[in-house]
C-alpha cells in the first residue's frame, strides 16, 4: 500500500481515467453539435484533468468503502463526478475574484479574453473571456449531474445520493454568494466569515462527499452522524489551512501569485480574527489595503505584517489544530472498516498540512 492517501486502491489515477474517458464523450458530443465547441471541450478537459488534489473524491470513496461498500470502476466514476463540481466552482469563483492565474495557468475567463484579442473578433475581448467563463462553470456543474447518473451504479444507490448530492450543490453556490455579499459588506465579524468558510468549501470539501459514499453505501444513521462529526471540522480547518495559504503561500505551492487573497479582498477567518485583535488605526490599514487590485509587493508584506504581528495567524494555526484534532476524534469512535478509518486518518492529516 502507497504512503499517499489518495493512491490507495490506485484512486487517483482511477478517478483521472474515469474524468478522461467522460470528457473525450462529451467532447464528441460537442463536436457533432459545432466545431467552434472543440476550445469549449479542450479548456474544460484542462481544467480538469490539469491539476487537483482529487480530495473530493478520495473522501467520498473511503466514505463509501468504510460504509461497507465493494470496490468498483463504476463507483469511482461516481465520486470522480464531484471534480466537476469542484470545477464549476473554481471557473466562477476565478471570474467573480479576477483572478488571473489558476494552477500557474491562466484562468478560463482569461484564456479566452486572449482568444478572442488573438483573433481580433469583434465587441469587448473582456466580456467575451467572462461570458465564457459563466458558460463553462456552469457546464461543468451539468456534466456533474451526468456523469454521476452515468456511473454505472444500481438506480437504486444513485436515488438514496441524490438528495446529498443536490444539497451539497446548492450549499456551495449559495456559499459562494455569501462570500461575495461579504466582500461588498465590508463584513469583518468571525462569526459571518466562519459562515463563509462552511458553506463555500468546507462541508462539500468532506462531509458532503464523505456522506455521498455512505449513501451510495446504503450506510445507516449511525455512520451518517459519525461523518458528519468527522466531516465538519476537518472541512473548516482544510478551508482554513487554504485561507493561510491565500495569503502567507508560495506561489509555487498554492499556483497564485503571492497575497492574491488580499487583493481579492478575503474577508477569511484569518483576516476576521486579525480585524478582532487590532486597534482602531490597524483596522484601518488592514480595511484600505483589501481588496486593492493594484496592491504591490511591499504594500502586501505589509499587510501580512499586521496580520501577523496583530496574532491571527497564530490564533488560526491553533484553531486549525482544535478544528483537525476534534475531528479525529469522532473518526476514533466512528462505526466503520478500520482499512477507510486508517486512510480517512491519513487524508485528514494531508489535508490540513498540505502534503497533497
Amino acid at each position: 500500500m502507497t504512503n499517499s492517501p489518495l493512491e490507495r486502491a490506485g484512486l487517483r489515477p482511477r478517478v483521472d481515467k474515469a474524468l478522461a474517458g467522460f470528457l473525450a464523450t462529451q467532447r464528441t458530443l460537442l463536436l457533432e453539435i459545432d466545431p467552434a465547441l472543440d476550445e469549449v471541450a479542450d479548456a474544460v478537459a484542462a481544467f480538469v484533468l490539469g491539476g487537483g488534489k482529487r480530495l473530493r473524491p478520495a473522501f467520498a470513496y473511503w466514505g463509501f468503502r468504510g460504509a461497507g461498500g465493494m470496490d468498483s470502476d463504476e463507483v469511482v466514476a461516481a465520486v470522480a463526478a464531484l471534480e466537476l463540481v469542484q470545477a464549476s466552482a473554481l471557473i466562477h469563483d476565478d471570474l467573480m475574484d479576477r483572478s488571473d492565474t489558476r494552477r500557474g495557468e491562466p484562468s478560463v475567463h482569461r484564456r479566452f479574453e486572449t482568444r478572442h484579442a488573438g483573433a481580433g473578433w469583434r465587441g469587448p475581448a473582456s466580456g467575451f473571456g467572462d461570458s465564457a467563463a459563466v458558460l463553462l462553470g456552469d457546464l461543468a456543474l451539468v456534466w456533474s449531474d451526468e456523469m454521476l447518473h452515468g456511473s454505472g451504479l444500481p438506480l437504486a444507490d444513485l436515488a438514496r445520493a441524490r438528495p446529498v448530492f443536490d444539497q451539497m450543490r446548492t450549499e456551495v453556490t449559495v456559499g459562494q454568494y455569501l462570500d461575495v455579499l461579504t466582500q461588498a459588506t465590508g463584513d469583518t465579524s468571525v462569526e459571518r466569515a466562519g459562515k463563509v468558510a462552511r458553506y463555500k468549501s468546507a462541508k462539500y470539501t468532506v462531509e458532503r462527499p464523505l456522506l455521498l459514499g455512505a449513501a451510495l453505501a446504503g450506510g445507516g444513521a449511525d455512520v451518517f452522524a459519525a461523518y458528519a462529526a468527522f466531516g465538519l471540522p476537518l472541512g473548516e480547518a482544510f478551508q482554513m489551512r487554504d485561507d493561510v495559504l491565500g495569503i502567507f503561500g508560495d506561489p509555487a505551492q498554492t499556483g497564485k501569485p503571492a497575497g492574491d487573497d488580499l487583493r481579492e479582498g478575503k474577508r477569511t477567518y484569518l483576516v476576521a480574527s486579525a480585524f478582532a485583535a487590532l486597534d482602531e488605526a490597524g483596522r484601518a490599514e488592514l480595511d484600505a489595503g483589501l481588496g486593492d487590485h493594484d496592491l504591490d509587493d511591499p504594500g502586501v508584506e505589509r499587510l501580512r505584517a499586521i496580520i501577523r504581528d496583530s496574532g491571527a495567524l497564530k490564533a488560526t494555526e491553533e484553531r486549525i489544530d482544535i478544528l483537525n484534532t476534534e475531528a479525529l476524534e469522532a473518526l476514533q469512535q466512528a462505526p466503520i472498516t478500520d482499512e477507510a478509518r486508517s486512510t480517512l486518518h491519513a487524508l485528514a492529516e494531508a489535508a490540513t498540512h498540505r502534503s497533497v
